[in-house]
């Protein structure tokens, strides 16, 4: 069994079990982490999770982060400025990207059709890499979850710190972590 296929089992003993009711947003949220060389062999196998989260009895919707930078730059006023002089676009990032990101992921969180019993499921993370932290965008969203929120993170956990693609640095996040390694998962 591949290490994909195999995330995707703990996966589903995860989400097969009960879920609490009342959890604050960051409880609400499940990290799958794997490698970030695996990062295509996981989009070429989503459907895994989303067939473990509806065997489940869930519901589940998917969002991709992978446009959203191209599809930010492309409605930003004075881009070609930017090119020119990309340190410019700093602390452009950190304030209008920022928000723009989190209001992508806010309309599928908040979407008629997700509700208390809906898996949101987020992948292309790695592409806000060198742009936003992935952290910032959970903080401006945390509270809008309904039912849970998968995020796929290719990169490392270990001692309840999350580096994304092994950066350097991480963050500690009250995220649900389903890993290869670790004895959390073993439900």
């Amino acid at each position: 069994m591949g290490r994909i296929e195999e995330l995707a089992n703990r996966y589903r003993n995860h989400i097969s079990a009960p879920w609490q009711q009342n959890l604050a947003g960051d409880q609400k949220a499940i990290f799958v982490v794997y490698p970030k060389e695996d990062e295509r062999k996981l989009r070429a196998r989503l459907e895994l999770f989303e067939i473990a989260t509806i065997d489940a009895g869930h519901k589940w919707k998917s969002f991709d982060f992978t446009r959203t930078f191209a599809d930010w730059m492309a409605r930003t006023e004075y881009r070609e400025l930017y090119f020119e002089s990309p340190e410019d676009l700093t602390m452009k990032l950190r304030s209008d990207f920022l928000k723009f990101a989190a209001q992508e992921l806010l309309k599928v969180l908040v979407a008629p059709d997700v509700d208390s019993d809906t898996v949101v499921g987020v992948h292309g993370v790695a592409s806000l890499y060198g742009f936003i932290k992935v952290s910032m965008v959970l903080k401006e969203i945390v509270h809008d979850i309904r039912g849970r929120l998968l995020l796929f993170f290719p990169g490392e956990f270990d001692n309840n710190n999350y580096r994304l693609l092994d950066a350097r640095d991480g963050w500690n996040y009250l995220a649900v972590p389903i890993t290869l390694h670790n004895g959390v998962n073993d439900l």
